[in-house]
C-alpha cells in the first residue's frame, strides 16, 4: 500500500477487523478489557495503522457513541437492546478523507451478527 500511496494513489481498506478499537467501541468496554477483540495489543496495533496515515472513516465522522456493528448471538436479545461491538471499518488514507461524504452503520439490517457498514466517496 505504500508505493501506492507514495505514488499520488489512495487507499481504503474495508472489513471485519475483529477488533474494537477504543471504549466507545463497544457497549461494556470495562468488562470485555482483556478479551479477544478488545485486548490491549489490537487496539496498540489500531493505534499504530492509524498513526501511520490511515482514518477510520465512520469515528471521524460520527463521534456519537452506541454504534455497533456486531452483536453476539450467545446472549439473548442483545442486538435489540444495541449490546454491541463495532468491528467493521472503513479506513481510509488521510489525504482521501475530504472525499469522504458519508460513512454508514446499517444495524436495521438483519441476516447475520454483523451490519452492513458503508461509505460513500465523492471523487
Amino acid at each position: 500500500m505504500r508505493p501506492h500511496r507514495e505514488g499520488g494513489g489512495h487507499v481504503v481498506v474495508a472489513g471485519d477487523y475483529n477488533i474494537a478499537h477504543e471504549a466507545i467501541d463497544l457497549a461494556n468496554p470495562d468488562s470485555n478489557e482483556g478479551n479477544p477483540g478488545y485486548l490491549p495489543a489490537e487496539r496498540a496495533w489500531f493505534d499504530k495503522w492509524v498513526g501511520a496515515g490511515y482514518v477510520d472513516s465512520f469515528r471521524r465522522l460520527c463521534p456519537e457513541p452506541k454504534k455497533y456493528s456486531w452483536w453476539t448471538y450467545r446472549v439473548k436479545g442483545a442486538r435489540e437492546r444495541n449490546v454491541g461491538w463495532r468491528l467493521d471499518y472503513h479506513c481510509v488514507d488521510e489525504g482521501l478523507m475530504g472525499a469522504v461524504r458519508a460513512a454508514t452503520i446499517h444495524p436495521e439490517i438483519l441476516g447475520s451478527d454483523h451490519c452492513p457498514v458503508g461509505i460513500e466517496l465523492e471523487l
